[in-house]
């Protein structure tokens, strides 16, 4: 396991701009949470769509070369339980990376917790923000600095079981950290509307130029989730 990153570091991880941490946040962050790996219980909606012409360069630069099946992920994630308590979290994948198995890097992710904010940020170099989540019906809004990303699923067919391996790699400093992870559970096939607007758009990596709007393909999952340690 990697030890957590300073608290120097903290601030500065490669991301989209939606994902900036800015000053009144950091300083708001505790000084510790609990090691990985994080055993947890979830709800999620993802989505899939094409990638983006420029979806890549949304990569940190180091990564960009490992650059996979272009296919952009989105997800909204109730985490039920957690070592640092419930939280709601949005996330974004542009594209996937090389690997026998399923390989991610996250540019883009929010939370509604400040301890899951100093965690992802010192234990996965994840670029967590902090955000405020409203629900209505099936959909999820999340709602940050700037920016505004809704899905709601329409679901179909029958309950299906879901095993799904999986690892994410980070490079914060320029170290590539990858952590090992796996959810099991059951879902259902959906149809997802998705929404995404930011003051950002424009500007590099913005989720504005990758994450699209529109109705994809998705499912409405229920799993158990641990998330293993980075090394």
């Amino acid at each position: 396991m990697t030890a957590p990153l300073s608290p120097d570091a903290l601030a500065d991880l490669p991301g989209a701009p939606e994902s900036a941490l800015p000053a009144d946040v950091l300083a708001q962050l505790p000084a510790t949470t609990p090691a990985p790996p994080w055993p947890t219980r979830v709800e999620a909606t993802v989505w899939w769509h094409r990638a983006a012409p420029d979806a890549v360069r949304a990569l940190p630069e180091g990564l960009r070369g490992a650059a996979g099946l272009r296919v952009t992920v989105g997800a909204l994630i109730r985490y039920l339980d957690t070592p640092v308590g419930p939280y709601e979290e949005v996330l974004a994948v542009p594209v996937l990376l090389r690997s026998r198995g399923l390989r991610v890097s996250i540019p883009f992710i929010a939370v509604d917790s400040v301890a899951s904010v100093h965690g992802g940020r010192a234990h996965w170099g994840l670029p967590k923000a902090l955000a405020r989540f409203e629900r209505a019906g099936a959909g999820v809004t999340a709602v940050g600095d700037g920016w505004r990303v809704q899905g709601t699923p329409t679901a179909w067919g029958p309950p299906l079981p879901v095993r799904l391996p999986f690892s994410g790699t980070q490079l914060p400093g320029g170290v590539a950290r990858t952590a090992r992870s796996s959810a099991r559970g059951r879902g259902r096939l959906a149809r997802v509307a998705v929404e995404v607007d930011s003051a950002a758009a424009g500007e590099p990596g913005s989720i504005a130029g990758w994450l699209r709007p529109g109705r994809h393909p998705g499912a409405v999952l229920t799993a158990r989730l641990e998330v293993g340690p980075a090394v």
